[in-house]
């Protein structure tokens, strides 16, 4: 039996409704940062994935998809979607922040020790631009989740590259360090926080956006180049012709 080899459907490299997109051709997904007010659809379906992927891995408690919607907090998400335009994982961003009472790591460190250390190297980045990754997940796909996850490790440089700042910070459980130390972040000497609850441990990472790419992963460093020049550029572009038009 001759078996035929059906044609893959293109990966699209612009998203209506995107702030940036972009087609990732290792993962066969389309990349799109946006804003929640600019494409609701896409916003939901973001909210909606990660809300199945909290609950599948025990931890549904850790996120409320209509809390966040209300809250009106994240200013930008990223998602990747495949060829079929179906949301397979995202993360979304808040800030730029103007106090450390704007984060959840300072919540999530509540009752501990460390939690003053926890605002202290918060509000020491601040004049230089922070903003805090939540939320995070990716689809369980034993075939693909490599490739994906160290694609959802650069989130935090994108973001970085729209906003135009110098750091980010996100809260991570220990298992899953290795794979966001892959993109340049950098884990706080700060103790950990049973945070969900006592069978976590969950830690702060921070990213420098004039450092990500020296410590990064070898595997990871030229395309956070890469894409964190290529997010700039068409940001540029898009406010120059912006300015033009006005």
């Amino acid at each position: 039996m001759t078996v035929v080899a059906l044609p893959r459907p293109p990966v699209s490299p612009h998203l209506e409704g995107a702030l940036v997109s972009w087609g990732d051709p290792e993962t066969e997904c389309t990349v799109a940062i946006a804003r929640p007010a600019d494409d609701d659809s896409l916003w939901q379906a973001y909210l909606d994935g990660a809300e199945r992927s909290y609950r599948g891995h025990g931890i549904g408690a850790a996120f409320d998809g209509d809390a966040v919607r209300r809250s009106g907090d994240t200013t930008l998400f990223w998602t990747m979607l495949d060829v079929r335009g179906k949301v397979i994982g995202g993360i979304r961003a808040i800030g730029p922040l103007t106090s450390p009472e704007d984060t959840h790591a300072v919540v999530e460190w509540e009752g501990q020790p460390a939690q003053p250390m926890v605002r202290k190297m918060i509000a020491d980045r601040l004049p230089f631009g922070v903003v805090e990754m939540k939320s995070a997940w990716v689809t369980d796909d034993p075939g693909r989740s490599r490739r994906l996850t160290a694609l959802l490790a650069r989130s935090g440089c994108h973001m970085l590259a729209v906003l135009g700042i110098q750091f980010c910070v996100a809260t991570c459980a220990h298992h899953v360090l290795a794979r966001w130390r892959s993109s340049g972040g950098v884990v706080a000497p700060i103790p950990a926080t049973p945070y969900p609850d006592e069978r976590h441990r969950t830690k702060m990472m921070w990213w420098d956006r004039h450092t990500v790419a020296s410590v990064a992963a070898p595997n990871q460093t030229a395309k956070i180049v890469t894409e964190m020049a290529d997010i700039r550029r068409r940001r540029h572009d898009t406010s120059r012709h912006a300015t033009v038009g006005s």
